[in-house]
């Protein structure tokens, strides 16, 4: 056996917090601003893309639904980022500027591969207002926390 199958599992394990912290801060900031700008049924909107239009009018279960797609995405996020820091370290040292382009990656895969696979087939047209404040909102509430918390507390 050699150290650098032993050091694998530790390495995982340092990645654990700032996977936690930085999935759960942008899903929280996230959220605040989905309900912002969709009020507070903003929820079942994200449960329709697993359930289909019957859940915008669906109840306190697909408003839970909701919510648990939206922290386990931002999670996975976070999961993905923090996992390729391992291979392209300049991720945790350039967290600003990594995070932002981690943000208009986020924003990309969401809009044109998600959006256009889930239930609700929402795609286009898109309009500069929603482009504009869907991409500040990936890149600066959303992929600068999970960049921020691996710089922070990434082993």
């Amino acid at each position: 056996m050699n150290l650098a199958a032993l050091a694998t599992p530790t390495q995982k394990a340092g990645l654990l917090l700032p996977i936690v912290v930085g999935g759960t801060i942008a899903g929280t900031l996230d959220l605040i601003s989905a309900f912002l700008t969709f009020g507070m049924g903003a929820p079942r909107g994200i449960a329709g893309g697993l359930l289909g239009r019957s859940a915008l009018q669906g109840g306190t279960f697909t408003w839970i639904l909701g919510v648990v797609l939206h922290f386990t995405i931002a999670l996975s996020a976070a999961t993905v980022y923090c996992l390729a820091s391992r291979k392209l370290e300049f991720l945790r040292e350039h967290w600003l500027v990594c995070g932002v382009f981690y943000g208009l990656g986020f924003y990309l895969v969401m809009n044109l591969v998600v959006l256009p696979l889930c239930a609700l087939h929402r795609t286009g047209p898109y309009q500069l207002h929603g482009l504009l404040q869907g991409l500040i909102v990936h890149m600066t509430i959303i992929a600068l926390p999970i960049s921020f918390s691996l710089y922070k507390l990434g082993r």
